[in-house]
């Protein structure tokens, strides 16, 4: 059936984790689509005070989304920005280093051992399946700089392939959200849904705009007739043209960046793909996450049940069709949060 399966792939990927400030429960499903594309990445305690979360919902086949998911929280950490403090700016360059580091014969090389072993889309054919090696450690995660490679794909230009990046760090009580693409990160706060994301279509104004200047054009609400997102990273054969920074091609992998100061009423956030924003509001998803809560306490079970929901009953062009990735993050309350670091602090200087 062409992209769709005669039958859906219900069987899900789920996990749960906490920490002394939250914790969250995730789960993911291929559903109907012949391939699973989406990719996540949870990690609790990156440093000291800091958890990362962040779902690629990938097109035109797994190896960008499933790149982003394996390096994209690693250059955020070693970024000078970061470093610094600047959360905000340091989430923006590693959007944009992440096309850096797909070019070449090494980012040929990653992609070729993320992807499917037909590599044709990667403009040659993978010469057996290369794993990918493990750069030196400095003991925070952090991997060696990104070498340059010699051989036969030295000039690939990158994946004509793509993948969204909705991520979202909690540093304290401060939550930092970068997204490019039609995924979605929303909070609830006191049961209201407020969607901390913008989705990235080609039809909306300051898009159609860029898309316009940088030469390209939308059809049927597509970028040049094919692809339905705006922003994105990968998809190479739209970011071509030399005259223009990297921020103004016609498709850019440049985040919107939003930062909240989570507050008592902020009971939880969702970062999902447009799987499960293609059948429910983010208000009706809120809405249905706190009633499963009343009775639920393992969050990746409540994910299930959104997977669940969404699903489409039989094979259909539309809704509940598309690969499910939900990740669903729970507040501890801010002010239970600073009683417990203080209480942290009082115990060290006793020890």
């Amino acid at each position: 059936m062409g992209t769709t399966l005669s039958f859906p792939k219900t069987e899900k990927f789920s996990e749960d984790g906490e920490n002394d400030c939250l914790r969250y429960g995730l789960s993911s499903m291929q559903g109907w689509r012949a391939s699973m594309e989406d990719a996540h990445a949870a990690l609790l305690d990156v440093d000291a005070s800091t958890s990362f979360f962040g779902v690629y919902d990938g097109h035109g086949g797994k190896a960008v989304a499933k790149f982003c998911a394996k390096y994209l929280h690693l250059q955020v950490l070693k970024s000078k920005a970061y470093l610094d403090g600047d959360i905000a700016a340091s989430l923006q360059k590693s959007f944009f280093r992440m096309d850096e580091m797909m070019r070449g014969q090494r980012g040929w090389r990653e992609l070729a051992a993320l992807g499917d072993k037909n590599m044709n889309k990667f403009n040659g054919m993978m010469e057996g399946f290369i794993r990918s090696p493990r750069g030196n450690n400095n003991g925070n995660g952090q991997t060696d700089d990104w070498t340059f490679e010699e051989g036969p794909h030295s000039d690939f230009a990158g994946p004509t392939s793509g993948s969204t990046a909705c991520v979202a760090i909690v540093k304290d009580n401060q939550l930092f959200i970068a997204n490019a693409g039609d995924s979605r990160c929303v909070l609830s706060r006191k049961g209201q849904a407020f969607n901390l994301t913008r989705d990235h279509k080609p039809d909306l104004a300051i898009e159609k705009e860029r898309i316009l200047k940088a030469g390209g054009f939308i059809h049927a609400g597509r970028v040049n007739g094919s692809l339905n997102l705006a922003r994105a990273i990968g998809d190479v054969e739209f970011k071509q043209n030399k005259f223009l920074s990297v921020e103004t091609q016609i498709v850019t992998a440049n985040p919107d960046l939003n930062t909240v100061d989570l507050c008592d009423e902020d009971e939880f956030m969702v970062l999902a793909c447009d799987g499960i924003w293609d059948c429910m509001s983010s208000q009706q998803l809120v809405d249905f996450i706190r009633q499963e809560l009343l009775l639920e306490t393992k969050l990746s079970a409540v994910c299930e049940r959104v997977l669940d929901r969404c699903l489409a009953p039989t094979i259909t062009i539309g809704e509940g069709c598309d690969n499910m990735t939900m990740i669903l993050v729970q507040f501890r309350k801010p002010s239970q949060f600073m009683n417990q670091q203080k209480s942290n602090t009082l115990q060290m200087k006793q020890n």
